[in-house]
């Protein structure tokens, strides 16, 4: 994995304890995968607060700076405050990365689309999530992308990775996953 620079390496560290403080509660927990842990983070406590959208998107920006993605995107609620944070800030950086949202049912009118935002074949994407634990999420995303568009998945990204499974079962399907954190990170262990 490439190095960050040093101030993004503060940015990551600032955006560590941001997650720490402010999305971690320990004790148990039923998951959106049925699954119950003694973990949970509400990344979005993080991804929609000024200072932790910002610290967000300045860590990703670094991790896809020199990639050739054309798009970075995923599915609602969990990428929203990401891909909102990441291509405001990118803009700023002088690095825009166009940015998407799959919604989880298609429109009842209109075009009925799964997705929202500038999609286009021949695109390649980075698919992102705020949290991962199975990686469920993540594989219907990638899912649905490939059948709205003919592109290529360069890049799967999650904010925190639980370490659950999201990481063999996303390499099971041909994708490497890119954990920004992972338990061991938010817990010290």
């Amino acid at each position: 994995m490439q190095q960050l620079n040093v101030k993004n390496e503060e940015y990551k560290g600032r955006l560590l304890n941001c997650i720490k403080e402010r999305a971690v509660s320990i004790g148990e927990v039923k998951l959106s995968s049925g699954k119950t842990s003694d973990l949970y983070v509400d990344a979005k406590m993080v991804t929609l607060d000024p200072e932790g959208a910002f610290l967000t998107a300045m860590v990703l920006i670094d991790i896809l700076r020199n990639e050739d993605v054309d798009a970075v995107g995923g599915m609602t609620m969990g990428a929203d405050p990401i891909v909102g944070a990441l291509a405001a800030i990118s803009y700023v950086e002088n690095v825009p990365i166009k940015t998407f949202i799959i919604r989880k049912k298609p429109k009842k009118h209109g075009k009925q689309k799964w997705i929202e935002g500038p999609l286009l074949n021949a695109s390649k994407i980075a698919v992102i999530d705020d949290v991962t634990t199975t990686g469920k999420s993540l594989l219907q995303s990638i899912e649905i992308i490939k059948e709205a568009v003919d592109c290529d998945i360069v890049k799967v990204i999650s904010l925190v990775d639980r370490s659950e499974g999201a990481k063999e079962i996303l390499k099971n399907e041909g994708c490497e996953l890119i954990s920004i954190f992972d338990r061991r990170d938010i817990l010290g262990d």
